[in-house]
């Protein structure tokens, strides 16, 4: 039951960072589109990277715990990544919803223009959430201590010792220990 209520209070920070990213990026792009017509995909393009910056520090900050098996390097490079793949989606889906409008016409559409890249863009926004949180949770939560805790205060199918060697042979784990035997000289781990 605390293992439900710590992902259910996660969720709700990831929620409230996401929240506040989506404020921004969607000023952003309303602001690029509606105010200087920019194109939307460039204009989406820009404000999902501004929001990104935000949401990486909050995220770190506020929803998920740093892991002492990883370089910090490989933690931004996993955030990139995926932030790159959700960039992609977010684009894509952006793009598709003001597919096949004529661009002679773009002035007389502008208003359809912009409400058709909003509705994109709450499409976007989901579908990029959803990939988020999956793959920040799979990649970059300190999920082995916080397993270890739940362990110690309730009674769990595995023990202390198959808990121990599932997280060791687990790809997260493996990755985080090459990125610390593979940390530059001289750079923090």
């Amino acid at each position: 039951m605390a293992c439900v209520r710590k992902l259910i209070a996660q969720l709700m920070k990831f929620g409230i960072v996401g929240v506040i990213a989506f404020v921004i990026d969607w000023g952003i792009l309303n602001l690029l589109v509606g105010a200087f017509h920019m194109h939307n995909v460039i204009a989406a393009t820009i404000s999902f990277i501004i929001s990104l910056i935000f949401n990486y520090l909050a995220s770190m900050k506020f929803v998920f715990k740093h892991r002492e098996d990883m370089a910090r390097w490989m933690e931004i490079l996993i955030f990139v990544a995926a932030a790159v793949v959700g960039l992609f989606m977010n684009d894509l889906i952006i793009w598709i919803s003001t597919y096949g409008m004529n661009r002679d016409a773009f002035v007389s559409q502008h208003a359809e223009y912009l409400l058709r890249t909003n509705i994109g863009k709450l499409i976007a926004t989901a579908v990029v959430m959803v990939w988020n949180f999956l793959i920040r949770k799979w990649l970059l939560d300190d999920t082995h201590t916080n397993a270890m805790n739940r362990l110690r205060s309730a009674e769990n199918k595995l023990s202390a010792e198959q808990l121990e060697a599932k997280w060791q042979n687990s790809f997260s784990h493996r990755l985080g220990v090459w990125s610390l035997e593979h940390t530059p000289k001289g750079w923090q781990k």
